[in-house]
């Protein structure tokens, strides 16, 4: 096998200047995670706002190109001069959508049972109910109550990555969460309905906070500012959000960077039971899964 190798080489290198290049096992792992990297890069690019960043960038690339086809010496002298100053404008531009990337690999990475052994630090908390069954079913009860009204509601019931820095933003509530109070927080035309209320196990630690909102592309139009905030919080966060729909009175669900729409009691119950118990989760598939699945949504 390595003599007709050679051979070829040889019979491509004498007449077409050509060669074979040497094919090791770690080449074609390399090749694999470089096109995974991009293919990552891609999907995350076309999911925000720096998918428009981008085409500008493209437009100036090309520009630049142009001028050196035609030899336009001073235009090229310029380009050469900004070109670090660019770079570092780059980041500055990209910032939000840096930090939320590398924000959702922690959480990946959190999330992986391999990398939880490696560094027990980065394990969730213990199997202990994150808020008791009596805390699940108010917030079940109040979300359809207020749904049956249309009153519109934002509630961000926190997970393992505290909320402190959202928690500042709002007025401080620090009260056993029931049904009644969360109804009468979201009433219209009261001074704390505006804005999201954050729960943390069976309490309200604070009302009328202010929450990130989503530059996803891929969500509707016809939402509004509560489900933008949703998905939002959930893409720098693990924590689940109820949305109430002032408009409609339909229940939404925001975990995980996506928003499910219009779930009935059972469903949001469920969504929560798997909240509560973390020694129920369903497990997570793994990355090989989720790259195949990203491959048939195309």
């Amino acid at each position: 096998m390595n003599e007709t190798l050679n051979n070829l080489n040889t019979f491509l290198g004498d007449y077409f200047n050509l060669s074979i290049p040497h094919f090791h096992v770690i080449d074609g792992v390399e090749i694999v995670l470089i096109a995974m990297f991009f293919y990552m890069i891609l999907v995350w690019i076309k999911d925000t706002r720096a998918f428009m960043l981008l085409r500008g960038i493209i437009m100036v690339i090309i520009f630049f190109m142009a001028a050196a086809l035609l030899q336009m010496n001073t235009i090229l002298w310029l380009g050469e001069k900004l070109i670090s100053a660019g770079l570092i404008a780059l980041i500055v531009v990209f910032q939000p959508e840096l930090r939320a990337a590398l924000e959702r690999l922690g959480r990946s990475l959190g999330r992986s049972n391999w990398m939880n052994r490696l560094l027990p630090i980065v394990a969730g908390r213990d199997g202990a109910k994150r808020f008791s069954d009596h805390t699940l079913q108010d917030l079940v009860k109040a979300s359809y109550e207020m749904g049956a009204v249309k009153t519109g509601a934002l509630i961000v019931v926190e997970k393992d990555v505290q909320l402190t820095e959202y928690e500042r933003t709002g007025i401080e509530v620090d009260a056993l969460l029931s049904r009644q109070l969360l109804i009468n927080i979201f009433e219209k035309n009261t001074p704390l309905h505006d804005g999201a209320v954050i729960v943390r196990g069976d309490r309200v630690v604070s009302a009328t906070c202010y929450l990130p909102l989503t530059d996803s592309m891929m969500l509707s139009k016809e939402l509004g500012t509560r489900h933008r905030a949703a998905v939002g919080i959930s893409e720098v966060s693990d924590s689940v959000t109820i949305v109430v729909s002032e408009e409609t009175g339909k229940i939404s669900v925001a975990t995980e960077n996506r928003l499910i729409r219009d779930v009935d009691a059972g469903e949001l119950a469920e969504i929560l039971t798997k909240l509560q118990n973390p020694s129920q989760q369903t497990p997570k598939k793994s990355w090989i899964d989720r790259f195949k699945k990203g491959v048939r949504s195309k």
